[in-house]
């Protein structure tokens, strides 16, 4: 082969990796993206589009409900598809039962109920996992509603051998303080439901356990799990998580609220609700709203929308409830509202939602999540009773 054509032979072969290179990345860039999609909980939008426009933060059922209506149609519209008994999508329908008592629309129940029935009330498949079980929280909700006996059956069956479940010293049934939000208020819906009490002592022994472990007295907040106990953030303080805090403060409520007035150890429950409060009230942020590291907010400095999200339900819901101070607290809820509407997008989606992790996470504005959306749904639903609205998750209480 001549000069000519051996470099002739050689810039044909660089020409043809140059393009195999391109296109591997253009695939692996492809791929990417499709999984990135392919979470069934949400996405993360790089070009979400214009924020919305005409929404009121003013603390008045209309101005309230009405953004509740624009969140939970576009959800609906991206996501009912895709329901599941996955712990995300049964936050979405604790958030869809609230907007359906709150607005007085009945597609969002009905979207519930259709689910439930498809998935013959069935929990998630894991035994003794507290995410599996979070779906229970809407199937007893609908089961006091209407006392179908095969909407009760599921969740009866797992407590019930729950029951017999002898403690691990090593570690315990709910390691993680996101479970706080998952088991506890389906047991207490249970007892609710059955009219024994048994569940609800199995919860407060298992709660107390994972408290003991967990939360922290001085901090008034909980560690994610064992493994976050000793952490710190760049500016030298304790690591606490802004969801997993919203999860169990989110957990209290909803377990407060089917909790009877003279269940011997409600004082313990209502305290602890009453000390993260406080916590949670001191540390919010300028915006309304809380970042994803709760005590370093200089690190995360964009806001985190599912955390603040659980803040304000289980805030709002502690002022109608008596068990906060309105005149301390309800600036907070308003100042929070306010910050949650300023990332609804014009087509509905909520964004700044930090994705699936179990830590402190930077969040991008496009990022939407169904769990989300469900504290979302919820937190208007108290934030509207507060406004004197008629509806709100209280008035199932029967207290």
């Amino acid at each position: 082969m001549n000069r000519m054509a051996g470099s002739l032979c050689c810039a044909v072969i660089m020409v043809g990796l140059t393009f195999s290179l391109a296109g591997a990345r253009t695939l692996f860039a492809q791929a990417s993206a499709v999984a990135a999609q392919s979470d069934p909980s949400g996405d993360d939008a790089a070009n979400p589009g214009p924020l919305a426009k005409g929404l009121s933060p003013a603390l008045k059922p209309l101005a309230i409900q009405q953004a509740m209506r624009k969140v939970a149609d576009w959800q609906l519209t991206v996501a009912e598809s895709q329901f599941s008994t996955d712990w995300t999508y049964a936050a979405l329908y604790d958030g869809l039962l609230a907007a359906s008592r709150t607005t007085g629309d009945p597609r969002y129940h009905d979207a519930v109920l259709k689910f439930a029935e498809r998935a013959n009330w069935q929990l998630g498949p894991r035994f003794s996992h507290a995410d599996d079980e979070a779906v229970a929280q809407s199937y007893l909700e609908l089961y006091i509603e209407h006392a179908a006996p095969e909407r009760m059956a599921a969740i009866k069956v797992e407590a019930d051998k729950l029951l017999q479940r002898p403690d691990d010293p090593a570690k315990d049934l709910w390691w993680w303080c996101d479970a706080l939000f998952m088991s506890p208020p389906a047991l207490a819906r249970l007892a609710k439901g059955t009219g024994d009490r048994k569940y609800l002592d199995y919860m407060d022994r298992e709660w107390r356990l994972t408290s003991a472990h967990l939360y922290d007295p001085a901090s008034h907040l909980y560690s994610r799990d064992a493994s976050y106990l000793d952490r710190k953030e760049k500016n030298g303080k304790k690591l606490f998580w802004s969801r997993g805090n919203g999860w169990v403060l989110g957990g209290l409520a909803r377990t407060l609220a089917y909790m009877p007035a003279d269940y011997p150890a409600r004082g313990w429950y209502v305290a602890q609700f009453r000390e993260m409060a406080q916590e949670v009230k001191a540390i919010q942020g300028a915006d309304g709203l809380w970042r994803s590291g709760l005590l370093d907010a200089e690190s995360y400095p964009y806001p985190e929308v599912s955390g603040s999200a659980f803040f304000t339900f289980a805030l709002a819901w502690g002022i109608n409830e008596g068990l906060l101070d309105r005149k301390i607290y309800e600036p907070v809820v308003a100042k929070a509202w306010k910050g949650l509407l300023g990332h609804i997008y014009a087509d509905g989606r909520l964004g700044s939602i930090q994705k699936i992790g179990g830590s402190p996470d930077n969040v991008s504005p496009g990022g939407s999540y169904v769990y989300g959306v469900g504290a979302f749904l919820l937190a208007g639903s108290e934030v509207d009773k507060l406004a004197g609205g008629r509806h709100s998750i209280a008035s199932r209480t029967g207290r």
